[in-house]
């Protein structure tokens, strides 16, 4: 019965992401942004569904069951950083995207203001296949990792399905058929996350017996903030909360979930946008703490466990079988949603950024789907990292490559093209030097990346390297 409900839900997700097909206009524009028709709420319930990946469903849980109560922080600072990113960046996105006909995010970092910079596109366009290429294959992983533990089926299976639908819909209808199915995926992931957070407050005892038991896990397990900080006292919980608002701002440069906005009907509907994002986005967060705190008064922590398979554990413990099959499928749909996002933001830099000869090759761009797709594979059967810290690393290296930029466009500033370049570059680096030199205890790798990338930006505007060429100049007048 659990098979059987769980290859329902995944059979109605790709016949939902086929029926796109028949409104495919076959051109790389629809392919890719849908033509920019969308309307607001599924561009919201598609963002959400992209964001809250495996990573939500494995990743957080996982963390949340070993470090306690404090992980709510990464909400809060998750969440406010995206509510700021959202003032500044959506609408202006948007507009720009219309005006100057953009269709990837290395078009928009190359030509958000009229100009055409062939050099920084191409170095885009690598870092997000790279990256993002990872990031796919993370959320593979986590789909592998549940099936594992409920059918005991081989690691490598999961990875395989999730692959193969994933393929099957975008080849289907692009990104239009990526955010139909979100839409659908998004309302079996919040149902399935609220079913089980209900049964297991009912399972402890209700809601004053599980604040009891958390209390009784360990002496700091309802802390709210970490036992051990780099840093002690109120400094070291400022630079902790600090980490996780640039965190949350750094979802500007994620070009798997900033599309979503570019395929927006009319930019005047941002603020219906948000409504829809941000209510679902809170809601679904808060369901996951709370399921991974229960999993921790479930299932006794041990030296074998792997905490990432909490979700998938607590499931068969708690829930019929129907039920369990439903929360598989919730947790598939978060894997695919964001899986599908990733490929085909791939798909565009591959073609229209590291290859642009083939950029207007609708066929091509489908090829390059498959390509992605078999990338992302691989990394998913033979990466080593767990889903959190495939995740954390991916979406910290694109922040502090892109924000910066995007940032500095949003506020209406023109770079040259070495400017441009000396900022991704400068996110880019300092971002992965802060991670492997373990300064990520005293303040998120995506702070220090982001401030280095902006500080750039001045520096070079000071000293003249921000001057536009003369070719630049033309683009521009020629684009206006």
């Amino acid at each position: 019965m659990v098979v059987a409900s769980f290859v329902f839900f995944l059979l109605v997700f790709v016949g939902i992401g086929l029926l796109s097909a028949f409104k495919s206009r076959g051109n790389n524009e629809d392919y890719l942004v849908a033509s920019s028709s969308v309307q607001p709420w599924l561009v919201a319930l598609s963002a959400v569904a992209t964001n809250n990946s495996g990573y939500m469903f494995i990743g957080m849980i996982g963390f949340t069951y070993t470090v306690g109560l404090s992980s709510i922080w990464i909400m809060i600072g998750w969440i406010f950083g995206d509510f700021v990113a959202s003032q500044y960046i959506h609408k202006r996105l948007r507009v720009a995207t219309e005006k100057h006909e953009l269709i990837s995010f290395g078009g928009v970092l190359s030509r958000w203001h009229g100009t055409n910079y062939e050099k920084l596109r191409l170095i885009v366009g690598i870092i997000t296949l790279l990256f993002l290429g990872t990031y796919a294959g993370a959320q593979l992983k986590a789909g592998s990792k549940a099936l594992h533990v409920l059918f005991n089926w081989d690691y490598s299976t999961g990875a395989i399905i999730g692959a193969v639908m994933v393929f099957l819909y975008c080849m289907a209808g692009g990104i239009r058929a990526s955010i139909w199915t979100d839409a659908a995926q998004s309302f079996v992931m919040i149902i399935a996350m609220g079913m089980l957070l209900l049964v297991g407050v009912n399972e402890v005892g209700g809601i004053g017996q599980f604040a009891t038991a958390l209390g009784e896990v360990s002496s700091t397990y309802t802390n709210l903030f970490p036992e051990k900080l780099a840093t002690p006292g109120f400094t070291g919980a400022s630079l902790f909360v600090i980490g996780w608002v640039f965190a949350g701002f750094g979802v500007v440069g994620q070009p798997h979930i900033m599309v979503r906005f570019m395929t927006l009907d009319d930019a005047e509907n941002i603020n219906r946008v948000r409504a829809y994002y941000y209510s679902w986005f809170i809601a679904f967060y808060a369901m996951t703490i709370g399921v991974g705190l229960l999993a921790r008064l479930l299932i006794p922590a041990s030296s074998e466990f792997d905490a990432e398979l909490a979700l998938p554990m607590i499931s068969l413990q708690l829930l019929p079988a129907v039920a369990v099959g439903v929360v598989l499928a919730g947790l598939f749909a978060a894997t695919m949603s964001t899986a599908d996002s990733l490929i085909l933001s791939c798909s565009a830099s591959l073609t229209r950024d590291i290859v642009p000869k083939l950029r207007d090759n609708y066929y091509v761009t489908k090829g390059a789907t498959v390509t992605v797709t078999l990338i992302a594979l691989y990394i998913a059967l033979f990466g080593t990292e767990n889903v959190f810290n495939l995740v954390l690393i991916a979406w910290s290296v694109l922040a502090g490559a892109f924000g910066p930029l995007l940032l500095v466009y949003s506020l209406g500033r023109k770079v040259s093209e070495i400017t441009g370049i000396g900022m991704v570059l400068t996110g880019f680096t300092t971002t992965i030097l802060w991670r492997q030199l373990g300064l990520g205890d005293y303040i998120y790798e995506i702070a220090p990346g982001l401030i280095a990338g902006i500080t750039v930006y001045f520096i070079f505007n000071l000293i003249g390297f921000n001057r536009l060429s003369e070719q630049a100049i033309q683009d521009i007048k020629d684009n206006a």
